[in-house]
């Protein structure tokens, strides 16, 4: 993420720009005053759905799924990347309508929870795009590779990955003043900080896009393949889910991804000019906050819309009612006891979950 570790950059006039003849600054008072009204609102709209929902997940994964297959331990980790990140957010819409108040270790923590989020529910998503390949395409000659062990170890890697690739934004980030202004913001080493922001924006590109986009379209295009030659009536409802999930990971994140490669070329000055810089610097702003809804339809497109999770989560909300509200709450959604009974026992003989694919 950048925008909000480096948003002191975006809303001071940049100084170090080369602006030719004219010899003023490039004033990004609109970026200001834009990033000032319209993030502490989206940030704070993205926590209120996305904490409930990614909540929930966890909290039905953990009560009734039990983590008993590769496939539960990966939507768990990525609730938990998610939840994560959308914890973060409150403090970050206060920081860009105000300043930074909470000191330098809280910098530090706030950024560590953001970056692991961040780059930890990509990796999960990768997790979860292969785990679904292996478990349609290769069902008969891999299924013993998708234990619990696997899974286990499958996602300490994936951290180890995020860690990494959050590293030089933790160590770099820290507390300091611009302008008069207490922020937390990254602060990159050296004479020349130059080659540090444009790897990191690289590194964003091909880690946080690239590679995610590269792997899901060859997984999901096998899995369609293959679920194209089965004969079942419910393949064509698998279809559609796989394609919303391809097309929702793109629209969302595409933008932000442009974005960022055109703020490279900036960087490297190919593309030049004060009001290019103003409505770049406004455009990462938009679109770095709509990567953030990614975390609140996450647990739709992965948990939610799966029959048997629906059916433990409506197992979760009754047990929360009053005994007078139980049998009502029943016959609404049709879920007696005698129908939790015989879909516990036909999901304990019928397979994995991710063999009807959500």
């Amino acid at each position: 993420m950048m925008n909000r570790t480096e948003a002191p950059l975006i809303m001071y006039p940049d100084f170090n720009y080369d602006y030719g003849d004219d010899d003023s600054p490039c004033d990004l008072g609109s970026a200001k005053i834009f990033g000032e009204k319209f993030l502490p609102v989206l940030y704070s709209l993205v926590f209120v759905f996305g904490l409930p929902g990614n909540m929930l997940v966890m909290c039905v994964l953990i009560k009734y799924k039990r983590l008993k297959n590769m496939t539960n331990i990966y939507l768990l980790n990525l609730a938990f990347c998610d939840l994560l990140f959308v914890l973060t957010l409150p403090f970050w819409a206060y920081f860009a309508a105000n300043e930074w108040i909470w000191g330098d270790v809280f910098c530090k923590i706030i950024i560590v929870a953001d970056m692991l989020g961040y780059y930890g529910g990509l990796m999960f998503i990768i997790l979860i795009s292969i785990d679904r390949y292996l478990a349609i395409v290769h069902a008969v000659s891999l299924a013993r590779a998708r234990t619990v062990r696997n899974g286990i170890i499958s996602s300490i890697v994936m951290w180890c990955v995020a860690t990494f690739a959050s590293l030089p934004t933790m160590v770099f980030n820290e507390t300091g003043s611009i302008d008069g202004r207490k922020v937390c913001h990254t602060f990159y080493p050296g004479e020349n900080p130059l080659s540090w922001k444009l790897f990191i924006l690289f590194k964003d590109n091909v880690l946080g896009f690239f590679i995610p986009m590269v792997i899901m379209v060859f997984c999901y295009a096998r899995i369609i393949q293959t679920l194209l030659k089965n004969k079942s009536y419910k393949k064509y409802k698998a279809i559609k889910m796989i394609v919303a999930v391809v097309i929702v990971f793109f629209v969302f994140w595409t933008p932000y991804n442009i974005a960022t490669f055109l703020e490279s070329l900036r960087e490297l000055e190919v593309l030049t000019g004060c009001q290019l810089h103003i409505h770049l610097s406004i455009a990462q702003q938009v679109t770095e906050s709509i990567t953030f809804i990614h975390c609140c339809l996450n647990p739709i497109i992965y948990a939610f819309l799966g029959e048997r999770f629906r059916l433990h989560l409506c197992r979760l909300f009754h047990s929360c009612l009053s005994p007078s509200l139980k049998y009502e709450a029943c016959d609404k959604f049709k879920f007696s006891s005698r129908y939790f009974v015989t879909s516990i026992r036909s999901q304990s003989s019928g397979g994995d979950e991710s063999s009807t694919f959500m």
